[in-house]
């Protein structure tokens, strides 16, 4: 089992690593950063760092995960990458189609392609799928996200980079907040969250404030006016069980 420091989810799941950039988001990516040190250490599933790499053998692995989790799908890459068949997405899906004691989390800069794919794709209940907007400038993102199947969608504004007014939550059952963290990392103002805070209040979708961020994250913390904020969309039912959620 792969647990994850992710504070908004579990485990991680990596049946494909490696990507490339395409948008300001990606500029410091600390996939990009994780996967060269992987590779340094003789981690056999990174000796291409980077480069994007399918990994057959990994397919199966949620399936032998008895307790009941939420799984970050591919947090080493992005699976509607345009160099990952259409066969290996699906069989990626099937898998999640059958591992229905966890729920998985599909987070993409591509949801063009995750909308053609929309068709293919046999969307279960334990699949919740999102889309990166780091700026106003990739808001276009969202009705690509909107016009799949996917039951649960939500919005992961990491790293958030600019103000983001008026964000577009109809249909939206989740939006992720947080600043970018490292070495290089680009600082976050306080009122573009507390924008986006107040406007997921006001339209009753549940908010989770990631970090800060900065050079030393931990340091800076998650607090948000004094308090967290870990507000996840309604829990989920699989085979009649409620889902834990990350503590």
């Amino acid at each position: 089992m792969a647990r994850s420091k992710i504070e908004w989810t579990e485990s991680s799941w990596n049946p494909v690593t490696g990507c490339t950039k395409i948008s300001e988001g990606c500029r410091h990516c600390y996939a990009e950063r994780l996967a060269k040190r992987l590779r340094s250490m003789g981690r056999a599933n990174y000796e291409n760092g980077f480069q994007l790499t399918l990994h057959e053998n990994a397919l199966e692995i949620p399936l032998r995960w008895t307790r009941a989790q939420m799984v970050f799908a591919c947090s080493m890459s992005d699976l509607f990458h345009e160099d990952v068949p259409d066969s290996f997405v699906l069989k990626v899906f099937k898998t999640m189609h059958m591992a229905k004691q966890h729920c998985f989390q599909v987070l993409t800069k591509r949801p063009e392609r995750m909308k053609n794919l929309n068709t293919a794709i046999e969307w279960p209940t334990n699949v919740w799928a999102g889309v990166t907007v780091e700026s106003s400038k990739y808001l276009d993102r969202i009705p690509h996200l909107l016009d799949t199947g996917v039951q649960t969608k939500f919005l992961s504004l990491e790293p958030l980079l600019s103000p983001i007014a008026d964000i577009p939550l109809d249909g939206i059952d989740w939006v992720i907040v947080g600043g970018e963290s490292g070495p290089q990392s680009r600082p976050m103002d306080p009122q573009w969250v507390k924008t986006i805070r107040d406007a997921c209040v006001d339209s009753s979708v549940p908010f989770f404030f990631k970090q800060w961020g900065g050079k030393n994250k931990k340091k800076a913390g998650r607090l948000l006016e004094g308090r967290t904020w870990d507000g996840f969309p309604q829990a989920l039912m699989i085979d009649d069980q409620q889902m834990p959620l990350p503590a």
